[in-house]
């Protein structure tokens, strides 16, 4: 009880004793005037810009600044010095120093232990004097716009225990004298323009528990010596130029709860010994250039929540142990090489919110197990090579809000349930293989934004569920086989920004509904069967931005409202039915960039307002029946890059020399017209200019001599009997020349003008040179230009779809030795191949087409090509791997086939295929072919199947390549167009001596027959048209071979009977009357199932009544 009282005695004492030396420092102060550091914070006042007056009682009448604003005071040896300044966030701007520099003004505030300046608008530099304030704690000046250097100076703040500089504008390197801050537990100079590499000195800093330098250029590797730092609880080096592998010390950070490390240059693998990092609650390792495999030690950090691996080089399977991260919220490993499957152990991680596995080359089926994960909220598998069905149990996902499954190759139904329990927000299946309705449920929460189900095999109707989804945005159905009306409630939803139907079956009128899509910017339901005129209310979609209603059966005068969409920058109109004159008002819609009317039977003068596009890139108007002359005004188009296609119109009149202005022009086409007059020279100007073809008109005079028409070919002229000079035969002031005249339709006197030049194919290793053949119809559809696939404002060099090996066109140029011919193995009308090896070893077929220059075949043959084995995925067609374009030539991407072209083998200098060979490669063509006119959607008519387009592999399995002139057939009749196209020799009987023919031949039956000669010069090593020459073919399958005639077509192995030749019967297919021209689908079903072993007669399936047979199918009933 005494001490108790003792004690509280001292402490009175100790109290009075403070309170007197505070008021004995008061009372000096007011002797003495405004103490030192106020004189210094007056000096800083101003120095400063205060809008908003916050240091207004900052007064120099003060005996001391103890009482200012963001001042605080400590007494010092009878004297209160300033202990504490805080300006944080008061709007301030300015500097820290005098202009002339030689005054320090927070150095002089030398008892300093906070000083906070942060979240304001200082500039210049730190002062180097801050150094001086050794009693220093806490020093935070970030979200400033200080520059300059980091003062070494800094480094003398031994009692540091916070330094705060991120958010400003500071350059060169940390300085190593920032290791002598013993004390320091906060280093943040994240978000500036720091550089240099780190100094190995950090590993000095003991007590250092956050150090983060992110978003700025600090460059060389992680110094080791960081692990030193056994307090790390933070290390932050995101956005950073650092390279080397990450240093497997920091292992030893054992306290280390969050490495962010995200956007440098990092390289190597990750190091397994971060497994021992068990406190890791956060590992971004995303956007580096790391590679190998994910470590399976991974699977220990049970503390982990956020794993971010994304967008490396990963590669290997995914480990099963990270199942056992149960506290993991976040999973990102998108963006690599990842393969196997996706392991079913994910579904022990129930706290799962986000997996991210998208564009990767995963397999197998999506477990059914990750259906338990029912917090799941985003689950993104996107761009992989998953099979199989959706999982039902998705559909039971209630937390589920986006689900992205898009190209892999699932099948099967939709979950029909899907949306009753979980409110989605986006769903994207598209590039698929599914099949079945679409689910009606989607959006009943009304919270769908996005749907993407385009490009699948979907059928029925949109569900009405879906029609009235009032928060949908986007919808995307195209590339299916929906049916049905256009759907009006579609356009009661006035947030719907994207309707895509395009390539489908709806059918029936555009309702004048779709007025009420206000908020409509992109509309696309090109390629159906849309039938009457467009409704004039489409006017009222003033935000559309694009309009496509190509190929379908519209009728009618383009409504005059159309012109109210002003925001409206492309415009495909083109192949419907439309009629009468363009609406002159055309020309004010001054956003328009592409504009495509051809193939409709517009007529009346081209309207001299559309000289006022100036934003037009494209405009192809071919396959009308515009007449009068061409407008000058069209000249103003000055960037008009891509084609003027007016080619197959009734124009007449001189050409305009003003179309000389357009010096970007790729692709100009005035063919088939009723055009005066000479060339203008002005046309020399055309430096761009890639395609020229004014043939079939009435235009006289010498060629300008220009280097551009010297590179042309004469077709680009023909049809003009007064053109002369140049590369022309007739020469000016001769004679003319009798040139070619444009074929017309009997009896009706109309030209029919579409002129089809099939490409030259090599046959038994000698060049033939093809017959031009030319398409006829009732009226003129041109074949535009095709517009490229990607804008023409990219580079020189555009790798379209990169190749999963993920090499580039430089690997492609030093693998081939810029194309030399050494690397050439074969060679053909459209272009040259060549056998490249990359640094992976991995060996590709590169097609090199030939330059743009030569004419629109090559280019129609690439788009074919591409478009064509982009459907495709079967073992018996060849593999495109990835197209580029590269200063005019066009680049196809194949996989190699070792043994070349079953051509190549058969007519070679040694033949060593023995029977059982060529029956496999035999079966396999028709397998591959077989599958292409039944199986894939759309199906494909390839039109050119010869020996020379069946390509070998190392076990002589064929693979059928060359898609140059395939054919989609998947169209009726009167929404699709053939012409005559193949290799001589391989075109259906009876046509070779036909120079046209009726659009409406049905191309499949070419197919088959093609597929028997194809099996003739497989078997018997005959070329058909060396056979049969100009004969009747079925008079001669039936007549000389079943007579025994021709011994050529005899089986070159003699040991093999008859008896024993029936084993390869599994070839033969039903017959059918090659000479009916409609296919039924009785007909299509019987070929489908064809391709089998027969069974005997009373087995339900026919059998092939001989040898020959099979060898060649009977060709009449």
């Amino acid at each position: 009880m005494i001490s108790r009282l003792k004690l509280q005695r001292v402490l009175v004492v100790l109290g009075f004793t403070e309170f007197f030396v505070l008021v004995f420092a008061v009372l000096i102060s007011c002797c003495y005037g405004l103490t030192e550091e106020g004189q210094y914070l007056l000096q800083l006042k101003s120095l400063l810009h205060d809008e908003l007056n916050h240091l207004h009682n900052w007064d120099s009448n003060d005996s001391t600044p103890c009482g200012w604003k963001g001042v605080n005071c400590t007494p010092n040896d009878y004297n209160l010095v300033v202990s504490s300044l805080n300006l944080s966030s008061m709007n301030l701007s300015g500097t820290l120093s005098s202009l002339s520099g030689a005054i320090s003004v927070v150095g002089g505030l030398v008892h300093l232990t906070h000083l906070d300046l942060s979240y304001n608008r200082f500039s210049g530099s730190i002062p180097k004097d801050i150094g001086n304030c050794s009693m220093l704690k806490f020093l935070s000046l970030n979200n400033n716009q200080f520059e300059g250097e980091i003062p070494i100076e800094l480094g003398k703040l031994s009692r540091l225990l916070k330094l705060n500089l991120c958010n400003n504008r500071l350059s060169g390197s940390l300085p190593k004298e920032l290791g002598n801050l013993a004390s320091l537990v906060d280093l943040i100079v994240y978000t500036n323009n720091l550089t240099g590499s780190l100094p190995s000195s950090l590993g000095n800093l003991k007590r250092l528990m956050n150090f983060r330098a992110g978003q700025n250029m600090i460059s060389g590797s992680i110094p080791a010596e960081i692990s030193a730092c056994e307090h790390l609880k933070v290390l932050g080096l995101a956005q950073n130029e650092l390279g080397g592998n990450i240093p497997k010390e920091l292992g030893m950070l054992q306290n280390l709860t969050d490495l962010i490390l995200w956007n440098n240059g990092l390289s190597g693998s990750i190091p397994k010994e971060l497994g021992n990092c068990t406190n890791l609650e956060t590992l971004a390792l995303y956007s580096n250039n790391l590679v190998g495999a994910i470590p399976i030690e991974i699977g220990n950090l049970r503390s982990l929540e956020k794993l971010y691996l994304y967008r490396n080089g990963l590669n290997g399977t995914i480990p099963k142990e990270l199942g056992n991260l149960s506290l993991a919220v976040e999973i990102d490993f998108s963006e690599n090489w990842l393969t196997g499957e996706i392991p079913a152990e994910f579904s022990k991680i129930k706290g799962l919110r986000l997996l991210y596995l998208f564009q990767n080359q995963l397999t197998g089926v999506i477990p059914e197990e990750l259906s338990s994960l029912r917090n799941l909220v985003k689950l993104d598998l996107s761009i992989n090579n998953l099979a199989g069905p959706i999982p039902v149990g998705i559909q039971y996902m209630t937390e589920l809000l986006q689900l992205q499954l898009f190209n892999n190759s699932l099948s099967g139904r939709i979950p029909q349930g899907l949306g009753v329990y979980s409110r989605l927000w986006v769903v994207d299946f598209s590039e698929n293989y599914l099949t079945g309705p679409i689910p009606r449920h989607l959006c009943r929460h009304s919270n769908l934004i996005l749907l993407n189900l385009g490009s699948n095999k979907l059928t029925g109707n949109i569900p009405t569920g879906l029609t009235n989804c009032k928060s949908l945005v986007q919808l995307h159905l195209f590339e299916n086989s929906l049916t049905g009306s256009f759907p009006t409630n579609l356009c009661k939803l006035v947030n719907l920004s994207t309707i895509e139907l395009d390539n489908n079956k709806f059918s029936g009128p555009i309702p004048p509904e779709i007025g009420n899509c206000k908020a409509l910017q992109r509309l696309h339901i090109s390629e159906n069967y849309f039938t009457s005129k467009l409704p004039r209310e489409i006017g009222n979609l003033s935000r559309l931005v694009i309009f496509n209603i190509s190929c379908n059966m519209l009728v009618g005068r383009i409504p005059p409202e159309i012109v109210n969409c002003r925001m409206l920058q492309r415009l495909d109109l083109s192949k419907n039915s439309f009629v009468d004159a363009l609406p002159g008002e055309l020309g004010t819609l001054d956003q328009l960039e592409l504009l495509k009317l051809s193939e409709n039977m517009f007529s009346g003068n081209i309207p001299a307002t559309m000289g006022n596009l100036s934003r037009l890139t494209e405009l192809q108007m071919g396959g009308n029946r515009f007449s009068g002359q061409i407008p000058r005004e069209l000249g103003a188009l000055s960037s008009l890059q891509i084609a003027m296609n007016l080619s197959c119109n009734n124009l007449s009149g001189e050409i305009p020399p003003e179309l000389g202005n357009l010096i970007l022009l790729e692709f100009l086409l005035l063919n088939n017209n009723h055009l005066t007059g000479e060339i203008p020279d002005t046309f020399g100007n055309l430096s761009s200019l890639l395609g020229f073809n004014v043939s079939y008109n009435d235009l006289i005079g010498p060629l300008p001599s220009i280097q551009l028409f010297q590179n042309m070919d004469a077709s680009s002229f023909i049809g003009n009997k007064g053109l002369c000079g140049g590369l022309l035969n007739n020469v000016c002031g001769g004679s003319p020349s009798s040139e070619p005249i444009p074929p017309t339709w009997k009896g009706s006197g109309v030209p029919l003008g579409k002129i089809v030049a099939i490409t030259a194919a090599a046959v038994s290793g000698v060049s033939l040179i093809l017959i031009a053949l030319i398409l006829y119809s009732m009226r003129r559809r041109p074949a535009e230009i095709l517009a490229p696939l990607q804008d023409k404002s990219s580079s020189d060099s555009d790798m379209y779809f990169s190749p999963k090996k993920g090499f580039s066109f430089q690997d492609l140029v030093e693998a081939t030795n810029n194309f030399d011919d050494s690397f050439v193995i074969g060679k053909g009308a459209c272009g040259t191949v060549y056998r490249a090896v990359m640094q992976s070893g991995q060996v590709i077929a590169v097609k090199k087409l030939a330059s743009n220059r030569e004419g629109n075949n090559v280019e129609n043959s690439f788009r074919a090509e591409i478009l064509t084995l982009g459907k495709v995925r079967h073992r018996n067609i060849v593999k495109l791997f990835g197209f580029c374009y590269h200063q005019g030539s066009n680049l196809l991407l194949y996989e190699y086939m070792s043994r070349g072209s079953l051509g190549e083998l058969l007519h070679g200098d040694s033949c060593n295929l023995d029977w059982q060979k060529r029956f496999m490669i035999a079966l396999g063509a028709a397998q591959g072919l077989s599958y292409l006119h039944h199986d894939c959607k759309p199906r494909i008519v390839h039109r050119d199947i010869k020996s020379n387009n069946i390509l070998l592999n190392d076990n002589f399995e064929a693979h059928v390549g060359d898609f140059g002139l395939a054919k989609v057939i998947d169209m009726p009749q009167s929404k699709s167009m053939s012409a005559v196209a193949g290799s001589y020799g391989y075109i259906a009987p009876g046509k070779l001596c036909y120079f046209y023919f009726l659009w409406h031949y049905d191309g499949n039956m070419s197919m088959e027959v093609n597929l028997e000669y194809l099996k003739i010069h497989a078997l018997t090593e005959q070329v058909a048209h060396d056979v049969f020459k100009f004969e009747n073919m079925t008079y001669f399958v039936d007549t000389n071979i079943r007579m025994g005639k021709d011994r050529s077509l005899t089986v070159p192995d003699k040991t093999h009977t008859e008896k024993e030749g029936s084993a390869v019967t599994q070839l033969c297919l039903p017959r059918r009357a090659i000479g009916k021209s409609e296919s039924t689908t009785e007909a299509d079903d019987n070929r489908s199932k064809g391709i089998g072993v027969p069974e005997s007669d009373d087995g339900g399936k026919r059998s092939c009544r001989s040898w020959w047979d099979f060898i060649m199918l009977e060709t009449s009933d």
